[in-house]
């Protein structure tokens, strides 16, 4: 691989949520929305259960385009700099968040979810379930 390697994604669809100021993580969040799916995604959401956990990989579609002073930034939470692996801030050399949110209901095209720390519009590039150990894993053995 060189440097010049270009990656690219296609939302599979856009998260929905009335709340005005989302908590700045998944794990402290009690905001509820809907990750709206496009149609030809739609089908794969056949297995999500109702209160299954699982991860949405996003787009951090507003944030600033990253450059070297975000390298280090001081979180609202802390007194000194981190550096920015070390931090959720969503100011990142490639803007993918990731959160795990909890299922409360799912239809044809959606999933209604809580702990939403996306805003309305948030870009939704892939959902995963959320694996804690080996007894969770689909291949396990």
């Amino acid at each position: 691989m060189t440097n010049d390697t270009t990656i690219s994604f296609t939302p599979i669809g856009f998260v929905k949520t009335n709340a005005t100021k989302v908590p700045r993580h998944w794990s402290v969040s009690h905001e509820k929305g809907i990750l709206e799916i496009h149609p030809e995604f739609a089908s794969a959401l056949r297995d999500i259960e109702t209160g299954q956990n699982i991860v949405v990989l996003f787009h951090f579609h507003k944030s600033p385009a990253f450059n070297s002073k975000y390298l280090f930034q001081t979180p609202p939470h802390r007194s000194s700099s981190r550096g920015v692996f070390s931090i959720c801030s969503p100011m990142r050399p490639n803007a993918i968040g990731m959160s795990i949110v909890k299922v409360i209901n799912k239809d044809q095209g959606g999933i209604e979810v809580k702990h939403i720390d996306m805003i309305d519009g948030t870009p939704i590039l892939d959902i995963k379930p959320l694996i804690t150990g080996q007894h969770d894993c689909p291949s396990a053995e």
